[in-house]
């Protein structure tokens, strides 16, 4: 199993939003290295859900449900999307600042890459960003 970790900016689709679809397409990813990682997602992959631009922390854990698929909102067939699900909110936010301020996240893709969408977590930093919203 791989994990992710995928930013949305909360006022355009929030983790609350993806509990209420209970399933959704993550599209509209213009990127070339993110859509390299969804091209690797696989089945049952866990993804933290980071709200970005807009409170700027990870609130939730989603699982990837169907893997790379013509993105629906591409008109021109040369993007990919993958669908998710959500799995179960964190106990607490977990801030962008307190990631950076955390020695354990120091090689975290996401904050030497600030820009891209969607990056790879090791399980170590998944599963440590998860203990920190638990205390």
């Amino acid at each position: 199993m791989n994990h992710w970790l995928m930013k949305s900016e909360p006022d355009v689709f929030s983790y609350d939003d993806l509990v209420k679809k209970g399933k959704a397409e993550w599209d509209g990813v213009r990127n070339h290295a993110a859509q390299g990682h969804m091209r690797a997602m696989r089945k049952g992959d866990l993804a933290l859900f980071y709200h970005s631009n807009i409170g700027v922390e990870a609130v939730g854990i989603m699982t990837i449900v169907e893997e790379a698929a013509p993105d629906s909102t591409d008109e021109t067939g040369k993007w990919i999307a993958v669908h998710v699900a959500p799995k179960e909110k964190l106990a607490k936010p977990v801030t962008l600042k307190a990631m950076k301020a955390d020695s354990a996240l120091a090689d975290m893709v996401m904050l030497r890459q600030s820009r891209l969408s969607v990056s790879p977590l090791t399980k170590a930093q998944f599963d440590h960003i998860v203990e920190l919203s638990k205390a």
